[in-house]
């Protein structure tokens, strides 16, 4: 028998709306249920303002909630909390930035950007073993101790994510959300990072929240994946399910908008435009239904029954 998995994120029913003025609010994420699992890595994915990005802001208190909650290991992140709570929360759950250059503080050296989470907390008794722990973490993100007293306007792209993804592990973290961390990045250095947090993860037995729109990087670190569309989740299930048996037409249209390295598939293979108005709900509201094992789908109730036919 298969050991039971233990859920380190909860997140449950969470809404994140945005006042824009004028009475017009904007729902940026509209009722999100879904866990992450202990050491698995969950994939987020969804078009430009799908609010996957706002997901992982808000699941680590960037923003404060609308609705809803955020349990990390059965404890309400968005609960009311001292300091001190905070402070050992923040250090339990870090997060790498999509732009590698505009979240490294230019004037500060790298030496100082790392060892901002060690001096926070506490986690250096003197100058020495601060340094020491700076100079191990470069060497862990593939960098070197050289690295240490330079500037962030000194290093490429990949060099500074490294950077970023070396400052996110200062704390010894259990939990790293990745906001789209490759997508500012060549594409012969983004197989580098992912290649680096995939051993990371090993070595560490970290958790992730994966957020990009790369679908095919996506399959290729993640576990299980959740898709997003207009703030909800509309379909969730193992990496090799949903790639493999997407039911969601704007599942089916993402995954038909991936590049293959074949030039005539590419010329005769038709994509899929999702169009939205062609559900017909009614006054029903879909909900996130079980189509198959652990395969979720946001339907409605005839929408539901088409589903389990196809693969029944």
């Amino acid at each position: 028998m298969a050991a039971k998995k233990e859920k380190l994120i909860e997140i449950k029913n969470l809404k994140q709306y945005f006042d824009v003025g004028r009475g017009e609010v904007v729902k940026a994420i509209d009722d999100v249920t879904f866990d992450i699992y202990k050491g698995e890595t969950f994939g987020l994915v969804g078009e430009s303002g799908s609010g996957k990005s706002t997901t992982g802001r808000t699941i680590i208190r960037l923003y404060d909630a609308t609705s809803g909650e955020v349990r990390f290991e059965g404890d309400n992140v968005h609960g009311k909390k001292s300091k001190a709570e905070l402070k050992k929360f923040n250090r339990k759950m870090q997060m790498i930035f999509q732009d590698p250059y505009a979240c490294l503080n230019p004037r500060m050296t790298v030496a100082d950007i790392i060892a901002e989470g060690i001096d926070i907390h506490g986690l250096a008794k003197n100058g020495k073993e601060r340094m020491e722990k700076v100079y191990e973490l470069l060497e862990t993100v593939g960098l070197n101790r050289e690295h240490a007293n330079r500037y962030p306007h000194e290093f490429s792209g990949g060099q500074r994510q490294r950077i970023g993804i070396a400052r996110a592990l200062a704390v010894d973290p259990e939990f790293i959300i990745a906001d789209e961390p490759i997508s500012a990045l060549d594409v012969s250095i983004q197989a580098q990072v992912v290649n680096l947090l995939k051993k990371l993860q090993q070595e560490k037995g970290l958790t992730y929240l994966f957020i990009a729109h790369d679908l095919s990087m996506v399959k290729y670190i993640s576990d299980r994946i959740g898709v997003m569309y207009r703030g909800r989740i509309v379909e969730l299930a193992s990496s090799e399910d949903l790639y493999e048996r997407p039911m969601h037409p704007y599942t089916k249209s993402l995954l038909s908008a991936i590049p293959l390295p074949d030039p005539a598939y590419e010329r005769n293979r038709k994509r899929i435009v999702y169009d939205a108005s062609e559900h017909n709900y009614g006054t029903e509201e879909p909900v996130l239904r079980e189509i198959r094992p652990d395969h979720w789908v946001l339907c409605s109730e005839a929408e539901y029954k088409t589903y389990k036919g196809m693969y029944e």
